[in-house]
């Protein structure tokens, strides 16, 4: 599979910010949705809110916490807690080009296979890297060895519901064939995470606008990576402003209606089984 991620623009290998003046707004506001401790993060957060760091900091995570996040591409999400002051982080990547050894945070080039049993972690995230997995339920099992006592595993991927099949079938955008080698429904992926030995303590519906326009680009055969793709040239696409509008305010209203077509599942260990 390594050719399907060896291009530079595939979206997990291409994080950067270089004006640092929006680098310390998004510190604050990072800062807000792990700890609430920033009145000008809080601000921020209401006009760009960062909903997978709200989750985090609900769940209580904390600057000593132990985190592994798997399939992390360049680290945006291991960088953004690095700044928020966190000690113990640590990435893991079989694609990844060039790895980061520093005092607080590792980034290494290996799957989660080759993480010592002996390491133990109160956070293992996926964040939309476990859809690209060929071994999920062998993938749980070293979860099981390698997380905490008390430690939570967090999954977050696409979805299949009945309303984004309906409404696209095989023009899906998260379909993204072949990269993913699974694609789970609420149900498929509660019976994986029980034969492996989990429980889902809670689920978060996070759908974006992405899932319309990347499909309906689809629709017209407009690929991804087009130049006249949204992702690539917006002024350029086939969407206005008010299409764009219109998709965000759908998808959040399909995830206040548990339909939005991507998830985050928070898991524990199953220890009545």
């Amino acid at each position: 599979m390594t050719k399907f991620y060896q291009n530079k623009k595939y979206y997990s290998f291409r994080f950067t910010i270089s004006n640092s003046f929006k680098k310390k707004i998004i510190k604050k506001r990072n800062e807000h949705c792990l700890f609430e401790n920033s009145l000008l993060g809080k601000l921020v957060n209401i006009k760009y809110p960062n909903d997978f760091l709200s989750i985090l900091g609900d769940l209580g995570i904390d600057i000593n916490s132990k985190v592994l996040d798997v399939g992390c591409g360049t680290g945006a999400l291991l960088l953004s807690l690095k700044d928020a002051g966190f000690n113990e982080l640590m990435g893991i990547d079989p694609f990844l080009e060039k790895e980061i050894n520093l005092k607080k945070l590792k980034i290494l080039k290996k799957s989660i296979h080759q993480v010592s049993d002996n390491q133990k972690f109160d956070f293992i995230i996926f964040s939309h890297s476990f859809e690209h997995l060929e071994d999920p339920i062998e993938t749980l099992n070293k979860v099981k060895k390698i997380l905490s006592k008390n430690g939570k595993c967090i999954i977050r991927i696409p979805v299949k519901t009945e309303y984004i099949w309906n409404k696209y079938g095989i023009n899906w955008v998260q379909i993204d064939a072949p990269r993913h080698f699974f694609i789970y429904t609420m149900e498929g992926f509660k019976i994986l995470a029980k034969k492996a030995g989990f429980k889902i303590k809670k689920t978060f519906f996070d759908s974006t606008e992405f899932q319309f326009w990347g499909s309906e680009q689809y629709k017209k055969d407009i690929p991804l990576e087009s130049e006249n793709s949204y992702a690539v040239n917006p002024e350029k696409s086939i969407f206005t402003h008010f299409d764009i509008k219109k998709f965000k305010l759908r998808s959040q209203e399909l995830n206040n209606k548990r339909l939005g077509d991507q998830a985050i599942f928070i898991l524990e260990l199953n220890n009545e089984t």
